[in-house]
């Protein structure tokens, strides 16, 4: 009988759940239904936008049907958008009664922005400007147009396939620039097969460095087997004067790859198409088994489809998204101002060098940048508890998901991100529009950062692929985001990016996780570049147990060795970096900062983390979708490079010296030097000389123009740039740093001895000196060493020691062997691998160059 009665109650006790869960509000939506049904599943409503007008009534009169929650259920079809859904405040659910937008019977609802091309027809005529290869194998339809006006695109999806904007080369071929001219904001390339007289709508697509630029071209002057272009503003004053990433220009590795695009002069492969605006047509070559009869043409109306937007003081809160996907919108920005990017997708909207470096907040600053933010197809800012769980991003031109600011406690867990053309996910503020990059950002106001983000189990894949200079997830300053269990590959540039403003200064920036993620084939057109990549102070932050493999081999980097599997840059500091599993220890720390842990990298790691790392299983079927390019090549390293009983590799950029030798004796005029320094913003203070050299040091990023220009102004004079950075030391390696604001240069040279091999335990011994003999870096901190520096050409080298503006080395350097003898000893050792340069005296190894001016 108890027995009876304990099953009873029981039974109970679930009719009980099923009766509460019946009074949860559900509102239907079809794309056959009306927005003046009332929303049953039998009479369901059209839209969205008109469903969570209801919820918001039923919120408003606290109606008793809410106390579960509001469930908006989407039937399948796609619902094209003529606005962005907006979400606000008076749409937040709670806890306990969250608003659910969600498909209905797990079928698949597309929310699109785009708007769709029909009426194709084969071109049968001869068709103005249309190379001869391509007439009668283009179809042709009217443009779209909204109220009578042409819709502006540059995108176009057939049967959700996206379409090549017709380009001037061919497949995955690009030409190479041959001159860029700062001051006259123009730039040489080869003669283009194009009419010169008509250049309107044509744009130039440029790599360069970590990023792209898309120009808008305004003349083309044809002179010979050459052309010049110049370009509207502003991104032509904006390309010429900011400093990186600027065009690159180099006889070692070949100058800046491009392609012009968007003419019909251009529609010579299939897959290409072109919009004609002012005929109000558009054109496309189909592929292989295409049939434009049936197809389906889809081109991008809206930019963004979702807007979740609360304020600092009344947030949005507990909407979830479950099985929606996001589909077509696009991104006209760089058809109205051009797009040249800082880093990251993130645009310059001002950025130059400074004549005189430095800032309150960062002494060696050289340049200044403010950026602006690409618009994504579905933005979240002031909002708490907005969940993405099982959600489709797919054939997007921008961002996909952004969590702009002041938004926290959010779930993005099993979702698809596929075929986008900027970045997949981006959390944080990247600096605000009005704020400097460089600067560190602490609001007073904590609650617009964003925190405890969780981006859990999600796939990325195919991502930047319009903009290559996007990341796979991309976060700014950031407070306790948690980065686990994702899978990105397929990628044009980086994986797993986090941080933003170059500085060790504090910021809102802590308690950041990048755990058991999986990250492979990426690096596919851009280097300077790794699977996951920091920027600045992030304490009790880690990056642990990670499964990186499989970088591409880019076809035109501006360093074909600029690539790693983890990269640690300027300012990263208070980082713990273990048990992460790559093929090689190729690693990159530049310039860091302190408190950052390095343990067990590289191919040494237990393979259980393989096992370990990427998509769980509950959301592995997420995995059919994953693209890669089997075509492409895959890096290697060398095997006597990077060896695994290495230690991590210690290296910085962009410092080198330019030394200027005079034939015999021959003495140089340095004013020649001054000058060509003082047209590219370089201080005369950075100019040396010891007899018949001279040398100019600073943190230069476009040394190949630099050095051309020396050699024209010194034509009997031999030239040598020392760009191998063999050592660096800064006061990130003290416990505690004193941070001089203005510093002075000792620049010194000698050579190693002849004896390849003792060479090489000389490198190896600057390779390991931070982990080996630390004495040496504590000497450092206690002579107020700013930083040393050790280039190398050949095997002559340069050593630059900064020191405090007003102190001399000769004060100074005495206090690296104050109660540290292995300073001493290091020195005896270092002497027998030195020697002294052509024109020293019998004995004599180090000589100092002075200041010219």
């Amino acid at each position: 009988m108890k027995r009876q009665s304990k099953y009873f109650f029981i039974c109970l006790l679930f009719s009980f759940c099923i009766v509460l869960k019946a009074h949860a509000a559900v509102i239907w939506v079809a794309v056959n239904g009306s927005d003046k049904n009332d929303g049953t599943k039998e009479k369901p409503l059209a839209t969205v936008a008109m469903a969570l007008r209801k919820a918001r009534e039923l919120r408003r009169l606290n109606d008793p049907s809410i106390k579960d929650g509001i469930h908006i259920k989407v039937v399948k079809g796609i619902y094209q958008f003529y606005e962005p859904l907006f979400i606000r405040p008076e749409d937040s659910g709670t806890e306990s009664s969250p608003t659910i937008i969600e498909n209905a019977d797990k079928e698949n609802p597309v929310f699109s922005g785009g708007i769709n091309i029909t009426g194709w027809q084969k071109s049968t005529g001869i068709v103005k400007g249309l190379p001869k290869k391509s007439q009668n194998k283009i179809w042709v339809a009217d443009a779209p147009t909204v109220a009578g006006n042409v819709l502006n695109y540059r995108q176009l999806w057939i049967n959700n396939l996206k379409a090549i904007r017709a380009k001037s080369a061919t497949g995955d071929s690009m030409d190479r620039i041959l001159s860029w001219d700062h001051e006259t904001e123009s730039c040489e390339i080869p003669k283009p097969n194009i009419d010169p007289s008509n250049t309107e709508g044509i744009e130039m697509f440029i790599q360069q460095w970590w990023a792209i630029a898309i120009l808008r071209i305004k003349k083309i002057q044809v002179k010979g087997d050459s052309a010049r272009l110049t370009f509207y503003q502003p991104e032509s004053r904006i390309e010429s004067e900011h400093p990186w990433p600027a065009p690159w220009l180099s006889k070692k590795t070949g100058n800046s790859p491009f392609y012009l695009t968007n003419a019909i002069q251009f529609l010579d492969e299939p897959g290409e198409w072109y919009l004609d605006l002012k005929n109000r047509k558009v054109y496309y070559w189909p592929r292989d088994n295409e049939n434009l009869n049936t197809a389906s043409g889809i081109a991008p109306r809206l930019e963004t489809l979702v807007k979740v937007e609360g304020t600092i003081d009344h947030p949005v809160s507990y909407v979830l998204f479950k099985g929606i996907s996001f589909m077509h919108t696009g991104w006209l920005r760089p058809s109205e101002f051009g797009h040249v990017p800082l880093q990251a997708g993130m645009y310059l909207l001002d950025a130059y060098k400074l004549k005189i470096p430095g800032t309150p907040d960062k002494k060696g600053l050289k340049n200044q940048a403010w950026v602006g933010r690409p618009k994504p197809a579905v933005e979240v800012s002031y909002a708490n508890h907005i969940d993405f769980e099982s959600c489709r991003f797919q054939h997007l031109a921008s961002t996909g998901l952004d969590y702009v600011t002041g938004t926290s406690n959010d779930l993005i867990e099993g979702n698809l991100f596929k075929d986008i053309g900027g970045s997949a996910m981006l959390f944080g503020t990247f600096s605000n529009e009005a704020e400097e990059a460089h600067l560190p950002y602490n609001p007073k106001d904590e609650r617009e950062v964003c925190a405890n983000e969780h981006i859990v189990n999600n796939i990325v894949t195919d991502v930047a692929n319009e903009d290559w200079g996007c990341v796979g997830i991309g976060a700014g300053f950031v407070r306790g985001i948690n980065i686990e269990h994702n899978e990105v590959c397929n990628l044009s540039y980086t994986g797993i990016s986090v941080g933003w403003g170059w500085t060790k200064n504090p910021s809102a920036m802590r308690d950041n996780k990048i755990t058991f993620n999986k990250i492979n084939h990426y690096a596919k057109y851009l280097y300077d570049v790794a699977a996951i990549y920091t920027l600045s102070a992030q304490p009790n932050s880690e990056i642990r147990n990670n499964y990186i493999d499989s970088i591409y081999k880019a076809p035109y980097p501006h360093d074909p060795d600029h690539w790693f599997y983890l990269y640690t840059d300027e300012g990263s500091s208070y980082f713990t970096v273990k048990d992460n599993w790559c093929p090689a220890h190729k690693f990159l720390q530049n310039a860091n900062g302190p408190g950052n842990v390095w343990e067990n990298n590289g191919p040494q790691v237990s393979s259980d983390v393989k096992q370990e790392a990427g998509i769980q299983k509950p959301y592995q079927y997420l995995l059919k979708e994953k693209t890669i390019d089997g075509n492409w090549p895959i890096n290697s390293v060398k095997e006597n490079e990077y060896d695994i009983k290495k230690p991590e590799i210690f290296k910085s950029r962009n410092q080198l010296c330019i030394e200027v030798t005079g034939k015999s004796k021959m003495l140089l005029n340095p004013s020649f030097l001054k000058n060509i320094c003082a047209k590219n913003n370089i201080p005369a203070l950075d100019i040396f000389e010891w007899k018949n050299h001279l040398v100019v040091y600073d943190t230069l990023r476009m040394p190949d123009d630099l050095q051309k220009e020396i050699e024209a102004a010194y034509p009997n004079a031999e030239v040598k740039v020392y760009s191998k950075l063999v050592y660096e030391f800064n006061e990130s390696h003290c416990s505690n740093p004193k941070n001089s604001n203005r510093w002075s240069n000792v620049v010194m040279t000698a050579n190693l001895v002849k004896d390849t091999s003792m060479q090489n335990q000389y490198l190896h011994y600057h390779a390991t000196q931070f982990q080996k003999w630390p004495e040496v870096a504590k000497g450092f901190c206690n002579a107020d060493f700013q930083q040393v520096v050790v280039l190398k050409s050949g095997r002559q080298l340069m050593l630059i020691i900064s020191i405090p503006k007003g102190k001399t080395l000769d004060e100074l350097n005495p206090k690296t062997t104050e109660n540290n003898p292995c300073v001493d000893e290091w020195n005896s050792i270092m002497k027998k691998y030195q020697e002294g340069i052509e024109g020293t005296k019998p004995g004599e190894t180090w000589v100092v160059l002075k200041p010219v001016f």
